[in-house]
C-alpha cells in the first residue's frame, strides 16, 4: 500500500499561552489535493510550515515525504514547494531574472533549459523580462506558482495563494494545480473559496486550532447532520437578520432572491420558520451546502484568540 505523503499526528504549536495549533492529525495519499479551510487564525499557516520544516512543532510527530518533520526537516524542504499568502519575489527583477534566482537557490543543473521549460508551462514566456512589480496579480500568481515547481517538488503547500486575483485566473491556476497533481504531487491549499474547495480531492476544516472535519466535501455534508429549507417568494432574501438568532437556526442567508435557513435539528427547523410561512413564500427542503456546514463548524469552535498571549 502506497504510503502518505503527509502524515502527521498531534501536531502542537504554542505562543505563549495561546495554543494555536491543538492536536492536529492530517493524512493525505500521493497524488491528492487537500484543501485546508477555516476561519482567519484558525492555525492554517502554522500547521503548513510545521509540515514543510519551517517551524518546529511543540508536540506531536510526523512523517512528510517520508522524513521525518522534526528530525529531517532539510530534507523535506528540499522536495518540497511553499507558496506564501504575500507575494514573495523581487519586485524590482524580471520574471526570467526571478526564476533564475530561485534555481540557484537550489543549485539547480542545466538552469536555462529549466527556467525555459518553466516560463512555457505558466504562459509567462511572452512576459519573462517585464519587471514583476508591474504585474497584475493574476500574473504574479503564476510566477509565484512557477518558482514553487521551479525544483520539481513531490508536495506543494499552497497558503491562500488566490485571494485577491480575478476567476479567470483563479480558474487557471486550479487547471495547473490538477494538472500537477495527475503526475503524482500532492497538494495541500488553504483557501477561504467554497468553490475551491469543493474542486479539491478532500477537505481538512480546522477552526481555532482544532481539526473539526475530514473527509470529501459529500461526506462533510453528509455527516454534518445539518437539515436545510429554502424560502422562494416576495421579500425571502429580506429575512435573514429575523431568523439569525432563532432557536433551531445555525445559519440563515440570503442567496439572489432567495433564503437558505439551516440548522442542527429538522423539525426545530420548521417550528424555527413557522411564524414566517403565511407570507406568501414557498418553503422547501434542501440539502445543506459546503458553506453552511463551516459557518454551523465555526459556531461550536470556542474561539482562542482571547487567551493570552
Amino acid at each position: 500500500m502506497t504510503t502518505p505523503a503527509i502524515d502527521v499526528r498531534g501536531l502542537v504549536k504554542r505562543y505563549g499561552n495561546r495554543t494555536v495549533v491543538d492536536h492536529v492529525d492530517l493524512a493525505i495519499m500521493p497524488g491528492r489535493i487537500c484543501g485546508f479551510l477555516g476561519p482567519n487564525g484558525s492555525g492554517k499557516t502554522t500547521t503548513l510550515r510545521m509540515i514543510c520544516g519551517l517551524l518546529t512543532p511543540d508536540g506531536g510527530e510526523g512523517t512528510c515525504l517520508g522524513y521525518n518533520i522534526i528530525t529531517e526537516r532539510d530534507a523535506v524542504k528540499a522536495q518540497a514547494g511553499y507558496m506564501t499568502q504575500r507575494f514573495g519575489l523581487y519586485e524590482d527583477l524580471t520574471i526570467r531574472q526571478n526564476l533564475e534566482f530561485v534555481g540557484r537557490l537550489y543549485r539547480l543543473k542545466n538552469l536555462r533549459e529549466v527556467v525555459d521549460q518553466s516560463l512555457e508551462r505558466l504562459g509567462l514566456a511572452s512576459r519573462q523580462h517585464q519587471l514583476t512589480g508591474s504585474l497584475s496579480g493574476g500574473w504574479k500568481q503564476r510566477l509565484a506558482l512557477a518558482a514553487c515547481v521551479l525544483h520539481q517538488p513531490k508536495l506543494l503547500l499552497l497558503d491562500e495563494p488566490t485571494a485577491g486575483v480575478d476567476p479567470k485566473a483563479r480558474r487557471a491556476f486550479w487547471d495547473e494545480i490538477h494538472a500537477l497533481a495527475a503526475q503524482g504531487i500532492t497538494v495541500l491549499v488553504s483557501t477561504h473559496y467554497m468553490d475551491e474547495a469543493e474542486r479539491c480531492h478532500e477537505i481538512a476544516y480546522i477552526a481555532y486550532g482544532k481539526l473539526m472535519a475530514r473527509g470529501t466535501a459529500e461526506e462533510i455534508i453528509r455527516d454534518s447532520g445539518l437539515s436545510a429549507l429554502v424560502a422562494m417568494g416576495p421579500g425571502a432574501d429580506r429575512l435573514a437578520p429575523e431568523l439569525r438568532d432563532v432557536p433551531g437556526v445555525t445559519a440563515a442567508a440570503a442567496f439572489g432572491t432567495t433564503l437558505h435557513v439551516c440548522g442542527p435539528d429538522r423539525d426545530a427547523l420548521w417550528r424555527a420558520v413557522e411564524a414566517f410561512r403565511n407570507r406568501d413564500l414557498i418553503w422547501e427542503e434542501a440539502p445543506p451546502t459546503l458553506e453552511d456546514v463551516f459557518i454551523h463548524l465555526m459556531g461550536q469552535a470556542r474561539d482562542n484568540m482571547g487567551e493570552a498571549a
